[in-house]
């Protein structure tokens, strides 16, 4: 009997916890959810992102190029009693690099950075990102895996022509989804 080649997806499986193995599972639950309370709390908010928060949009070719940009988060559904059903936040500068043969994302301002590895995927339409959560005046992220409490695992996808985003289900906060938003930054503009 001939063997194929491995699978994509088992070189991200060998690093992911359990717990975010079933988080990436549940995506499309986690979509469903969310959106149905954004929508019926904030419809045009949710309306006026249009394809930024389409499940199931994710273009060929989802590797981001190297360079700084501009990230916004949104989060969507509660997942606590206190949570927002829909929030918008200010943009951020965001750095995706080029560390072996992996790309990686670093949230550079701010008091919650994110921080990962972007791994490939059997389905070419997506990445899968695995990272943790830099704190405060924290000047390295934990490796992913460090803390429990600050893992994170998404799905990073291109949605349009120099634009990408990244899906977090059922993130370790107050929401359901949390939906990163980037677009490169003009040189001019980029922090130092």
């Amino acid at each position: 009997m001939e063997v194929g080649p491995p699978l994509k997806s088992e070189a991200w499986k060998a690093v992911a916890t359990v717990t975010d193995q079933d988080r990436l599972a549940r995506l499309g639950l986690a979509w469903q959810e969310a959106l149905a309370e954004a929508r019926k709390s904030n419809p045009g908010d949710v309306a006026h992102e249009g394809k930024l928060l389409l499940p199931r949009s994710g273009l060929p070719r989802p590797a981001p190029t190297p360079g700084s940009y501009n990230c916004r988060v949104l989060t969507l559904g509660k997942a606590t009693a206190k949570g927002k059903s829909f929030e918008s936040f200010r943009p951020f500068f965001c750095y995706v690099e080029v560390e072996g043969d992996q790309l990686t994302i670093v949230k550079q301002t701010g008091s919650q950075r994110p921080s990962g590895r972007l791994w490939e995927d059997d389905d070419p339409n997506r990445m899968i990102f695995l990272g943790s959560l830099a704190l405060a005046d924290e000047e390295q992220p934990l490796a992913y895996g460090d803390d429990p409490k600050r893992n994170m695992a998404g799905v990073f996808e291109r949605i349009g022509a120099f634009r990408w985003r990244l899906v977090i289900p059922w993130p370790q906060s107050d929401a359901k989804l949390e939906v990163f938003e980037l677009t490169p930054v003009d040189f001019t503009q980029q922090p130092q």
